[in-house]
């Protein structure tokens, strides 16, 4: 990704942002993210808490060698979703003032479907994610869930979808939330199969 992401911190806001909530979107939004993955702007929800920032990347088709008109879909493999939440009042289940909420969505391999120990291989993508980037937080929970979806008659795309989705929150300790941003980058990473930075990919993800 290239410059910083600049978006409106919460569609028309008639207040200005607090500092706090500033720095926080500050730091994600100097996000540098490895050359396979496209960051872009999201409009954030407005009402899940006073004040919102967005962001959603997903993994470019060609890295994984394919395109994706080769089965008439327009949209990635992978894709996630981050949002930041603030509400200068705090909840008492996010054990603080700032929340950022995740959703992300890979695509299965045949050999993948009814694998047991999916979900929890899921799971520790995004656990690993945040602790081999020194992501410190709280209140950590989420669901692993696999979906599968079959089209019929006159609709463009492949015949059946089977997929892994994981959504996930935590609570930041900090307003300086650039490993964060790294981290999720990772675990959309790590979603899509691809290898650590430097190494070449000799198969697609396995579980």
């Amino acid at each position: 990704m290239s410059g910083d992401l600049e978006f409106p911190l919460v569609p028309a806001a008639t207040v200005s942002p607090p500092p706090e909530f500033r720095r926080a979107v500050a730091s994600l939004g100097t996000l540098r993210a490895r050359p396979e993955l496209i960051v872009t702007a999201l409009d954030a929800p407005p009402r899940l808490a006073p004040w919102t920032w967005a962001l959603s990347v997903e993994v470019a088709d060609s890295t994984l060698g394919r395109a994706a008109a080769d089965d008439g879909v327009d949209e990635s493999d992978t894709s996630g979703r981050l949002i930041l939440l603030h509400d200068p009042a705090g909840q008492d289940a996010w054990e603080g003032t700032f929340r950022l909420v995740c959703f992300v969505q890979a695509r299965l391999e045949p050999e993948q479907l009814g694998d047991e120990m999916l979900p929890v291989v899921g799971w520790s993508w995004l656990t690993e994610a945040l602790e081999d980037h020194g992501a410190e937080h709280v209140a950590l929970g989420g669901t692993v869930t696999q979906t599968s979806s079959v089209r019929f008659g006159d609709i463009a795309g492949p015949r059946r979808d089977d997929d892994v989705e994981l959504r996930a929150s935590w609570t930041p300790t900090g307003t300086d939330l650039s490993r964060h941003g790294a981290a999720f980058c990772a675990f959309v990473a790590s979603a899509a199969g691809l290898p650590p930075v430097g190494a070449v990919s000799l198969a697609h993800r396995t579980v």
